[in-house]
This record gives structure tokens, sequence and C-alpha cells, in this order.
């Protein structure tokens, strides 16, 4: 039997809409999980439960804005009431917004912060005591933001910073009850982030052009390359893993200008 496999293992996602946590919902169902995926829009969270169907057993919706404190509460809520235990936490759902200290408002600030850091801190706090019982493991989605400085988007790299701070701490925290925390810090994806942050098409077109010389491979990366190195950090694979910040990002995250 391989052990990359997730047979009667409870994985929860969040952010598994589209993007990231869409591609990994999929590769988890693939790989034997019992998925609960959240998501705020239902029609596309749908969509992939689809996807998830035609690959494995059929997931369990858990519809709610995380950034919201009684979603959060409702979306483990509804997780524990359905599969009574947990095995994985991935903390994907984020969002980007772009401004500088000049001109970011205190609104986009909080907005990033409450979806990307704070969401996460709460759903894995009140997750923690079933992840004790199965020694289970969390994967968070960081971004190669995390590691390195960018301008123009400050609360998002401050968000993610504080990701890659988070993952470490706990993983610490949790070490001898022998839960392993990590996260990976991906590169640019083709995903519909940078849109929904505020590119136009046009933008988004140069931005992708430029990205293949900012990435050492020459490309940007898929969000089944994200999603192979979250199901390897949370299989049995990475048993002696925890606290790392895994860079998946065309060796971005090493490239300095010359």
């Amino acid at each position: 039997m391989s052990i990359m496999n997730f047979k009667d293992k409870v994985v929860l996602i969040t952010g598994a809409s589209s993007g990231i946590g869409a591609a990994t919902a999929v590769k988890f169902a693939e790989l034997g999980a019992l998925l609960a995926i959240n998501g705020r829009n239902v029609e596309s969270l749908e969509a992939v439960a689809k996807q998830c169907a035609a690959v494995g057993k059929e997931p369990h919706l858990v519809v709610g804005d995380i950034s919201k404190e009684s979603d959060t509460e409702f979306v483990w809520q509804e997780t524990f009431k359905k599969y009574n235990k947990l095995d994985v936490l991935v903390n994907n759902a984020g969002i980007i917004e772009i401004g500088t200290i000049e001109n970011t408002s205190l609104a986009q600030y909080d907005r990033v912060m409450n979806t990307n850091l704070r969401a996460m801190y709460h759903l894995t706090m009140l997750a923690v005591p079933e992840l004790v019982k199965s020694k289970g493991n969390i994967v968070n989605v960081s971004s190669v933001n995390g590691i390195r400085s960018f301008p123009g988007v400050l609360a998002y790299n401050i968000s993610k910073m504080g990701v890659d701070q988070f993952t470490r701490c706990v993983a610490l925290e949790l070490a001898a009850k022998g839960v392993r925390a990590n996260c990976v810090n991906p590169g640019v994806i083709v995903t519909n982030i940078h849109k929904r942050g505020g590119m136009d098409e046009e933008m988004y077109k140069k931005f992708l052009e430029h990205s293949k010389t900012t990435h050492a491979l020459g490309r940007t990366g898929t969000v089944d390359e994200v999603a192979n190195a979250i199901t390897f950090l949370a299989s049995d694979l990475a048993t002696f893993t925890t606290g790392v910040s895994l860079a998946v990002d065309g060796g971005r995250h090493a490239m300095c200008p010359r």
C-alpha cells in the first residue's frame, strides 16, 4: 500500500472553491480522503465537489466566509458533526489587496489580515483538540511573499510572513503531542487571486509575462504543483517534517537582481 494514502483520513480544506484549494481537494480525493471543503461560492464549491466525486468520495460542503468568526465556527462544527474527527487541516483561504504604505487603507489591511491570518488562527485553535487525538497535521498555504519582501502588496506580505511564523510556533507548541505543522510558499501560480485583487486582463497578462523573468525556472507554476506539495507534507512520507516553509516557487525565493 502506498504511504501517499489518505483512506479514512478526514481532511478539511478552506478556500476550496477555486485555485490551489480546488486542486488540493481533487488531489486528496484521488488519494482516498474523506473531505470537508469550504468556500464562499456555493456553485463553484459544488463544481469542485463533482470533480472530487469523479476520482474519489463525495466531499462534505461547508459553505462560509471564514473572515467572519461565526462562519469559522460553523465550518468547524459542521465538519466535526459529519465526521466526528479530523486528521488534516489545510488552511488555504486567502485574498490579496494591492497597495503600499501610502495608499493601503486600514479597511484593506483588516480584510487581508482577517482572512489570511486571523481566520487561520481561529480555525486552527478550534481544530487542535481533534488533531491531538488523531496525531494529525496542519498544512498552511503561505506565499513566497512570506519569505521575501516585495513592494506594492504590503498588507498581503505582512499576512503571509505571519503565516510562516504562526506555522513554526504551532509546530513547536504541538510537537510533543505528535501534531505536525508545515506551510507551502507558492510563487506566482496561475489562479484568479490577482484579478480578484484588482488586476485587469491586460495587467495580468503583463504580470504573467514578467513572471517568467522573476522565477529561476523561467515560468509560472500550476495549482497541481502546489497541491502535490501540500499532500506530500500532509502524508506519511513527511512524518519527520515539521515547522517547514516549503517554497514551491520555481526558485523565486533564491533570486536576487544582478
